[in-house]
């Protein structure tokens, strides 16, 4: 796995175990009102997106901290689909991050406001990944491309899932 490109392939309970901490982070930037934790996640997925999980702190420190101790095996999941979703995350917490620093220089009510309805969505997008194996990101992902507007040579296995059943995942 490059530095500089995101993995075709990823392990499913590595990326949940990632949107785990995401949404530890997220309850506590909500519950406590630490908007600055937003910051720190939109350079993590910004990296994540930009550069793959070799570049992300957060999943460094699953990778090597975290996974060992999961017991369950590697479940390998199409790539492209969990860089969307990270590229999400990146453009929903730039947003956060950048409506907090409005809040704080105009003390605008209104941004505050927007800054808590995108810390609401930081938190139910990585506990549908993290708990119940959804991908929200992949999902959009997955339309995406049954219109035409994502090509099938981004992702093999997800425009034909039969390789997927078959074993015969793309690297």
């Amino acid at each position: 796995m490059s530095s500089t490109r995101f993995p075709t392939v990823v392990d499913d309970v590595t990326v949940r175990l990632i949107a785990a901490v995401v949404l530890v982070i997220g309850i506590i930037a909500l519950a406590a009102s630490q908007w600055w934790l937003y910051a720190v996640l939109a350079v993590d997925f910004s990296l994540r997106a930009a550069l793959g999980p070799s570049a992300s702190p957060i999943a460094l420190l699953v990778q090597r901290w975290i996974r060992p101790t999961v017991a369950a095996a590697k479940r390998p999941t199409p790539g492209p689909p969990k860089r969307f979703a990270a590229t999400i995350g990146a453009v929903l917490t730039v947003a956060a991050t950048a409506l907090w620093l409005v809040s704080l220089a105009t003390g605008s009510s209104v941004a505050a406001a927007w800054v808590v309805s995108i810390g609401v969505v930081m938190v139910v997008f990585p506990a549908l990944e993290s708990v119940l194996g959804i991908c929200v990101g992949c999902i959009l992902f997955s339309g995406l491309m049954r219109v035409g507007l994502v090509p099938e040579e981004i992702c093999l296995d997800c425009a034909d899932i039969t390789r997927r059943r078959a074993g015969q995942t793309v690297g």
